[in-house]
């Protein structure tokens, strides 16, 4: 481990990882536990802009081992609308209980993700649109990694890109589009373009 990893890991042991004892759930300090992950997300942007990818990696590490981390993402998908939805294993995280101990079984190491469980959803059209279901674990490794990665995207992602991006909607693209129109130099066409069942049929 480097001089900067390692400085990077120590300055944070507030945000240490999960004990090894299970944590009653509405014991946990929601507040102090957004806190931490913002300040750990402020950093890896940082870190990020400056090309720092040692540092990224290590702070990447620490959200991702955080107890912050853990109890968020557990949160985050027992509390959308799909939380009453079982992967292939039937399980549900709906008690306190159960959401505690789930956060215990974030852990990378031996990790591998389950089938997903396939439903079809009618569509408009008399279609059915396929749809793949995973399990309460997958679903939370997924919401953690993405607190991790999501502070490197959104850095470097594209300024003029809007669809699936935190605090981003239609609004602030239809601004963007209404700004760019009005310059002297603006473009004389505009092309839209739209890939039939592209997402059912990707790969």
């Amino acid at each position: 481990m480097t001089t900067e990893t390692t400085a990077a890991v120590a300055s944070d042991p507030s945000v240490g990882a999960a004990p090894n004892t299970t944590l009653a759930w509405h014991q946990i300090n929601w507040r102090h536990a957004e806190r931490n992950v913002r300040r750990l997300q402020t950093r890896i942007a940082q870190a990020t802009q400056q090309g720092k990818w040692g540092k990224v990696k290590a702070l990447q590490h620490l959200l991702t081992h955080s107890l912050s981390g853990k109890a968020l993402a557990v949160r985050r998908v027992t509390e959308n609308t799909g939380k009453r939805t079982a992967g292939v294993d039937g399980q549900t995280w709906n008690t306190p209980e159960q959401k505690a101990t789930a956060i215990q079984t974030l852990r990378q190491r031996g990790y591998h993700p389950q089938p997903s469980r396939r439903v079809y959803i009618p569509k408009s059209n008399g279609k059915q649109r396929p749809l793949g279901i995973l399990t309460m674990r997958d679903r939370a490794m997924q919401a953690l990694y993405l607190l991790a990665l999501d502070p490197v995207a959104e850095t470097m992602a594209d300024p003029n890109s809007y669809g699936f991006r935190k605090a981003r909607s239609t609004a602030d693209a239809i601004e963007a589009c209404f700004i760019a129109l009005c310059q002297h130099d603006r473009a004389q066409w505009i092309l839209e373009g739209d890939i039939r069942s592209c997402f059912d049929h990707a790969s």
